[in-house]
């Protein structure tokens, strides 16, 4: 059965003018050293708390500029397809 136990071939390649620290291979995201929930959290608990913990702590001023953001690209939808806003009003 020794023919069923094949490890595979490991190559130590090094790019020819790449003179940085690490690897350049390595898949990482660009924010991933902001993030907690990408850190080495195991288990889906520990970074689902992660996840509740950072979004109590989330900067109030982003959500406010988003919602306001969000409003006006809804106003501007509504304007192009010709909605009309009178139905909110009491007669």
């Amino acid at each position: 059965m020794g023919f069923l136990k094949r490890t595979n071939k490991k190559f130590d390649y090094q790019p020819r003018y790449y003179k940085g620290d690490g690897n350049p291979y390595k898949i990482e995201h660009k924010l991933d050293q902001f993030r907690k929930t990408a850190g080495k959290n195991r288990g889906l608990k520990n970074k689902f708390n992660d996840a509740i913990e950072d979004l109590k702590n989330s900067d109030k001023t982003v959500n406010k500029n988003l919602l306001i953001i969000i409003a006006i690209l809804i106003l501007i939808f509504l304007y192009i397809i010709d909605f009309d806003l009178s139905i909110f009003k009491r007669n």
